[in-house]
């Protein structure tokens, strides 16, 4: 995994790199007039979250402040490699189950991967595609359960993190605190909740699906991927989060990781010709 700093790991669960990072210092040198943001919005049968909107709408007025162009879709039609090699990043805000109609836009969606693009991923991202195994991979995981929409305390892991800048070492939030399954061995996690501070309620499931982690779990984490470079945060459930300046910058500051990370997106690099070709 490509870093520009010294990862100390820590020795929670193998699968996962819990870590506290030497110093990486937010990127200065970015040209926000040349990025440009695709937030695809489209989800599958099943659960949709009233949150998708205002996430948008906070993605856009993030543009706005700091020159960056965004453009939204619905449609999977957006997923032909004539036109994902115009954006720096993809975001997908709370999509949840299948978000693609063929395998051909699965394909074109990796291969963007594949060429060096970027990749951010907000709350039930990881319920996304659940049955395609590459896209597990890219994540992390896949959603496994939630308890209900509650208090709990998130830690900042790696506070030299770009993404972690200004968020306080212990984060008091109200949220669902997510449990993954079939957890990637890659991602470097940089924010993690703690499992302690749930209400208590439901301790059977919480440790059914706590796994071998202890008193910290995987919230928020970065993976340089297949050539691409990605971003996921399982927090945001509530439509007020995207109003709410510490969780925009929050976001911002994970796309703006995201952004200094890609360097030019080059189909030439991409390898797969099916949705399930093996990972080189």
């Amino acid at each position: 995994m490509m870093s520009q700093c010294l990862i100390i790991l820590l020795p929670m669960l193998l699968t996962w790199n819990l870590v506290t990072a030497g110093e990486m210092p937010p990127r200065d040198d970015i040209n926000w007039k040349k990025v440009r943001v695709l937030v695809y919005t489209k989800n599958g049968k099943g659960y949709v979250h009233d949150n998708i909107p205002f996430a948008v709408q906070c993605i856009q007025k993030l543009g706005q402040q700091h020159g960056f162009q965004v453009e939204v879709a619905d449609q999977p039609g957006v997923f032909v490699e004539s036109n994902l090699q115009n954006y720096t990043v993809i975001i997908f805000p709370s999509t949840n189950n299948d978000v693609f109609d063929t395998d051909a836009q699965r394909l074109a969606f990796r291969r963007y991967i594949e060429a060096g693009g970027g990749f951010v991923g907000i709350h039930s991202v990881v319920g996304t595609e659940r049955n395609w195994a590459w896209f597990k991979r890219m994540i992390g995981g896949t959603f496994a359960w939630h308890p209900r929409f509650q208090k709990f305390r998130v830690q900042v892991i790696d506070t030299k993190h770009p993404s972690t800048q200004g968020i306080p070492p212990a984060w008091e939030r109200e949220d669902e605190f997510y449990f993954i399954k079939e957890m990637s061995p890659g991602p470097t996690v940089v924010m993690a909740s703690d499992i302690n501070s749930l209400d208590g309620e439901e301790p059977e499931k919480v440790q059914q699906f706590r796994g071998s982690f202890g008193q910290l779990y995987p919230s928020v984490w970065y993976y340089n991927f297949d050539g691409g470079h990605t971003w996921c945060t399982t927090l945001g459930h509530d439509k007020q989060d995207y109003e709410n300046p510490q969780f925009v910058q929050h976001i911002f500051q994970g796309l703006r990781y995201v952004v200094g990370q890609v360097k030019k997106i080059n189909f030439a690099n991409a390898y797969a010709d099916s949705r399930d070709t093996p990972i080189r």
